[in-house]
């Protein structure tokens, strides 16, 4: 399964705004994202609630998985970026 370990660029972490945007991108995808903290169990990317449960605040370091590579690479992007910039 394809991984990438990113680190969260939002200013404030995985809260609502970064975290509906993230779960938008990830619900029109063709196959399953995950997020997780290291060593925690991984959310669905397509859910805003359950991102937002991870606690990720920026700097923090967070692993995203999937079925495929370009879409794990595409959601990880956007965690990497600061979405509330």
């Amino acid at each position: 399964m394809p991984s990438k370990t990113v680190t969260v660029g939002s200013a404030v972490g995985l809260h609502a705004r970064p975290a509906a945007l993230i779960s938008e991108a990830a619900g029109d995808l063709d196959s399953d994202v995950s997020i997780g903290l290291p060593g925690g169990t991984p959310v669905d990317a397509a859910s805003a609630l359950m991102i937002m449960t991870l606690g990720a605040g920026n700097g923090d370091t967070v692993e995203v998985s999937g079925d495929d590579q370009g879409d794990v690479d595409a959601i990880a992007a956007l965690v990497e970026k600061d979405l509330d910039a």
